[in-house]
């Protein structure tokens, strides 16, 4: 087991020293896109506030925009830092990496099987705890393990099927079978993948930590950290952390669904 960990140690310090590498080299190109996105993000929800109450028909279609945009900025940030892991001897231009519709038609789609995913594996382990009420277990008792539960059946199939996206531009691939590929190049990756986020996660978790206690000059430092540093390095990190499995990967070009469960 502790051989185990350092091995897992020493592959999530290889995908951070080469995501640093990768962003230092490309710094501003990648945090254009990573600002563009946030610029979106946001001014989605501020248009959401002033056109929801005039015109519901209008409200709809230009969140339709901004999703569309928003996840056409983050595929051509993906895409773009594989180029760069793919040549690394080149010049790699942005505008070269954008996605095409149909990789973000594709996308959608495939993160509507994304969703359905979650809600069927936290829909099955309510339905295995659901029969202990039966036997005078507290309902109370049965919430909290079946909310437990379900919080870790979540973090496990999204961890296992967040690659999707990178099969969908890197390989062109359809919606069911990028999220087939991704649970295949995941399995025996779990741990690794596990520590990558939490070590990812830890200015974030800072930031809510002192925000909470209303220290509002630190929180703002802790977070121009996080949008500056942080943020575009762990969307490099998922990049890299693909590239490595995908370079690793010895499984089939098709791989079934049941048998990558696990």
């Amino acid at each position: 087991m502790i051989e185990f960990l350092k091995e897992s140690t020493f592959g999530v310090n290889d995908v951070v020293t080469t995501a640093w590498r990768v962003l230092k080299r490309q710094y501003f190109k990648i945090l254009g896109l990573c600002l563009l996105m946030f610029v979106i993000f946001n001014l989605s929800g501020i248009l959401a506030m002033y056109i929801g109450g005039f015109n519901i028909g209008l409200s709809i279609f230009m969140m339709l925009i901004f999703i569309v945009a928003y996840f056409g900025f983050q595929l051509t940030l993906f895409k773009f830092v594989l180029r760069v892991l793919d040549k690394p001897d080149e010049d790699v231009y942005v505008k070269d990496s954008f996605p095409t519709t149909r990789q973000i038609l594709r996308f959608l789609l495939a993160t509507f099987y994304f969703v359905l995913c979650i809600l069927v594996v936290y829909g099955l382990i309510i339905l295995v705890i659901l029969p202990f009420a039966y036997v005078r277990i507290p309902m109370d008792i049965l919430t909290q393990v079946a909310t437990s539960l379900g919080v870790l059946g979540i973090i496990f199939t999204w961890i296992r099927i967040s690659f999707f996206p990178f099969f969908i531009i890197d390989r062109n691939c359809s919606p069911f079978k990028s999220i087939r590929l991704s649970m295949a190049i995941t399995r025996g990756n779990f741990t690794k993948l596990l520590m990558l986020l939490m070590l990812l996660a830890i200015f974030q978790a800072l930031y809510l930590k002192i925000y909470s206690e209303q220290d509002l000059i630190s929180a703002a430092m802790i977070n121009l950290v996080n949008s500056l540093l942080i943020i575009p390095l762990s969307s490099v990190a998922i990049a890299v952390a693909y590239r490595q499995m995908m370079n690793e990967y010895h499984g089939e070009d098709d791989p079934g669904l049941m048998g990558n469960i696990i």
